[in-house]
């Protein structure tokens, strides 16, 4: 306490010249309507500036979450695009039930975990079982092909990417519907090789690249990518190096697609198989 007081005896001079300083700057704007203008203006502008640094600031700081409300609000846009959609193909059906006639459901997930240097590379998303997927879902991000998922936990499940030797995609030139064999060419993650594409199709380098919709698991239309370049093999069908449109360096939010008719088909399709 004392060397509080001789502190503050100290510095008395110094103290007594602010509050003066401030008494005559409060005189001053009081009695003048130009400089309190200019005063009003000044702390109006100060405060506008610091609110929209700490708006930025929380923002910023939002981003994840703001991402992720923005993938479930897409995907519930498109749940209920399908949900309303009728095809023109179920035309035995008689009664108008939406929901019968919905073919794909979309839910969305966040990468946790993915991996490209790889001959086989997998990713892991942070949903499972427990929120509804299932092994042969198709995984998309922003339209573009991702991968399938293959295994599933509780709360997470794994994705084959698209960059695996192992995984195959039906895959068509989309201005002429010409289908062919996709994989991964096992060196660059931006590149893919589509095969069996015959010669006498009309492609051109930029041609767009998309999944063909022949398998159960991709719908029809999904994004691969562009044709970089292409060469003549075996005399009779091209090989295609395709740009792929996913940088798969940078995925965070993907879209998890389930064929509701999945079973179905492959039921179907097995049962023709056995029958032949």
């Amino acid at each position: 306490m004392r060397s509080l007081l001789n502190f503050l005896l100290r510095i008395h001079f110094l103290l007594l010249f602010i509050l003066i300083e401030v008494f005559s700057f409060s005189l001053l704007i009081n009695n003048n309507n130009f400089h309190k203008a200019r005063f009003v203006n000044f702390t109006r502008q100060f405060a506008g500036n610091y609110y929209q640094k700490t708006t930025k600031l929380k923002e910023y700081l939002s981003l994840a979450e703001e991402n992720q409300r923005l993938a479930e609000e897409n995907n519930r846009l498109l749940n209920i695009i399908e949900s309303t959609y009728k095809s023109d193909e179920i035309f035995f059906r008689s009664v108008n039930d939406t929901i019968l006639n919905q073919r794909y459901r979309y839910t969305s997930a966040r990468v946790i975990n993915n991996s490209i240097n790889k001959k086989h590379n997998f990713l892991t998303l942070n949903k499972g079982g427990q929120q509804g997927l299932k092994p042969e879902m198709a995984v998309v991000s922003n339209g573009s092909i991702v991968g399938v998922v293959k295994g599933v936990s509780k709360n997470y499940s794994t994705v084959i990417s698209l960059l695996n030797l192992d995984l195959r995609i039906s895959a068509k030139v989309k201005k002429n519907g010409y289908f062919g064999s996709l994989n991964w060419n096992g060196e660059d993650y931006q590149t893919a090789i589509l095969k069996e594409i015959p010669l006498h199709a009309n492609i051109l380098v930029g041609d767009t690249i998309i999944t063909s919709g022949f398998s159960s698991i991709f719908p029809e239309g999904v994004l691969i990518g562009f044709i970089k370049s292409f060469e003549e093999k075996a005399g009779s069908f091209y090989e295609i190096e395709v740009d792929l449109s996913t940088d798969f360096k940078s995925l965070d939010n993907v879209s998890v697609i389930g064929n509701l008719l999945q079973t179905e088909i492959k039921n179907l399709e097995q049962e023709t198989e056995n029958n032949d």
